[in-house]
């Protein structure tokens, strides 16, 4: 699936999927309610962009679609299109060690910043999903 037609939806598993990085002008879903919580998207082929409570969550230049996300205290995990190579940043714990896989690569060992952010790259082409899995060390 290319998009998320819908820019925010959530899945029968319990994730989410946000994202349509078809979309030639910016759009966005404000006020999603998902488990308790408020969620923003904001979408087209620049940028992908999530926030929960007002707080950032996902980022992803140039945009993408991104299928069942989930996150907990233990790292994320989801499923990432686009039609070019994206750099994608999430928000985690500060100051943290994470493996990271990216498709079936073993990307190694990251630590995130004073601020908890961890960024990647991912090489993505039409019609491809990758698989990403950030866990907590």
């Amino acid at each position: 699936m290319p998009a998320v037609k819908e820019l925010i939806r959530t899945e029968d598993n319990g994730t989410i999927s946000f994202g349509d990085y078809t979309l030639g002008t910016k759009s966005k879903v404000e006020d999603f309610e998902f488990n308790g919580d408020l969620y923003k998207v904001k979408t087209f082929y620049e940028i992908t962009k999530l926030e929960r409570n007002g707080m950032f969550v996902y980022e992803s230049v140039p945009g993408t679609a991104v299928n069942q996300f989930r996150a907990d205290a233990g790292g994320v995990s989801f499923s990432v299109e686009g039609d070019r190579d994206a750099q994608i940043t999430v928000e985690l714990e500060d100051d943290a060690d994470y493996d990271v896989r990216i498709g079936s690569e073993d990307a190694g060992v990251m630590k995130t910043n004073m601020s908890g952010k961890l960024t990647m790259s991912v090489e993505l082409a039409e019609g491809d999903s990758v698989h990403i899995e950030v866990k907590k060390r």
